[in-house]
């Protein structure tokens, strides 16, 4: 969760099976996977309009975090990009033009970030793509090392889910490095389910052939 980059390749993991978190609700839920040498992506794909995820089901409550000094923010407004830069430096990724930031911010649909009140600065983040129908990507899920293990990463990340499933997408897509698979699985996401690989463009093999 707190380094999802795929600037190199990684060892693949066992696969995994989505298993709905509320079976008593009318829904059904299916899944793909498209995973490469560079990661693994797990899509989780909600059929029925019936799932819906409310402030309750979150693991945290706005007012939780607003009670310890966070402050959610659904907007660029406010986020300063050098910071955000430090996040994503602190976790491994590679250190970002600032100009390209705010272009990725202008094309995203969905932007959660928690600014800690103490210092103003961001300390937790997410963000999704997509084409604002069926699909989308969720991408850039990092926490401050200082800020890790007290639920910030989960925090955004329902959040942003709820939103996608709010506009009806119903095709939500991330990378995430094997060691952490775990983290998203507790939030609906499986990798491997009936065998699905997909595939990505791979600009190496292409200069080896």
């Amino acid at each position: 969760m707190h380094n999802s980059r795929i600037t190199s390749p990684i060892p693949l993991s066992p696969p995994l099976r989505l298993k709905p978190n509320h079976p008593h609700k009318n829904f059904a839920v299916s899944a793909q996977l498209v995973r490469n040498n560079l990661g693994i992506q797990a899509s989780l794909r909600v059929v029925s309009a019936q799932l819906q995820t409310t402030k309750t089901d979150y693991s945290i409550s706005d007012a939780d975090l607003e009670s310890r000094g966070f402050h959610l923010r659904r907007t660029p407004d406010g986020l300063n990009l050098t910071h955000l830069n430090s996040v994503f430096v602190s976790v491994g990724f590679p250190k970002r033009d600032p100009d390209k930031i705010r272009t990725a911010l202008d094309h995203t649909d969905s932007l959660v970030w928690v600014e800690y009140e103490k210092t103003k600065r961001p300390v937790a983040f997410a963000r999704a793509t997509g084409d604002g129908v069926f699909n989308a990507i969720i991408w850039d899920v990092v926490v401050d090392p200082s800020f890790q293990g007290i639920g910030l990463g989960k925090a955004v990340m329902e959040r942003v889910v709820n939103e996608l499933l709010g506009k009806g997408i119903t095709n939500i897509a991330l990378y995430s490095e094997p060691r952490v698979l775990g983290f998203y699985r507790p939030l609906g996401f499986v990798a491997d389910p009936d065998g699905i690989t997909g595939m990505v463009y791979s600009r190496e093999r292409k200069k080896k052939k």
